[in-house]
């Protein structure tokens, strides 16, 4: 069996989740409401404070699901009772970042400045302290719109390996590459 399927998902004080018609998975908690929809295979019970994920057969793709369902419901329970934070830093000389709103306003060394939309499930903030690297914090309680919106973000000035410069989370470790050697 999936170890990870195996594992019932708690359901802290303050949640409650409701499994509804065509298999939907809905999550309430202090911090909003998510809805996931499953697999028909898959099978969802609350017992006790808990939700038990089962499976019909052995599959490959049963076993798949299984546990696949069962880390995305876990996630949505964290999300409802804690949320999730990501940090984006911009390295590079005359890099900026500014919001308006949900309006992200973004300075990468292009000729023109980039407007980037957040959806409005974000929370978006951004710093920019002296002799530091501007920072943009977004927080959500759904963790796969989360990583999304964080991932186009990178994507608009990724990292490169020589001198570091673009878009990275803050923590990321980059593999760097040595330039032209000096001289023969």
């Amino acid at each position: 069996m999936s170890r990870i399927g195996k594992k019932p998902v708690d359901m802290p004080t303050g949640v409650s989740i409701t499994v509804g018609a065509d298999n939907v998975v809905s999550v309430k908690g202090p911090k909003g409401e998510l809805k996931q929809a499953i697999d028909r295979d898959i099978t969802v019970e609350i017992k006790d404070n808990t939700v038990v994920f089962g499976r019909p057969t052995d599959q490959i793709r049963h076993r798949a699901m299984h546990g696949l369902y069962r880390s995305l419901i876990s996630n949505m329970v964290k999300g409802v009772t804690e949320g999730f934070k990501k940090e984006l830093e911009l390295v590079g000389v005359g890099y900026k970042a500014a919001n308006t709103g949900n309006i992200l306003d973004l300075s990468l060394g292009y000729s023109h400045n980039i407007l980037f939309e957040i959806p409005k499930e974000l929370k978006i903030s951004t710093a920019q302290e002296k002799g530091k690297n501007p920072v943009i914090t977004l927080e959500s309680n759904d963790k796969q719109l989360l990583g999304q919106v964080c991932a186009k973000i990178r994507s608009l000035r990724k990292p490169e390996p020589y001198k570091g410069k673009g878009v990275k989370f803050v923590g990321e470790v980059l593999r760097r590459k040595a330039g032209k050697s000096a001289g023969k």
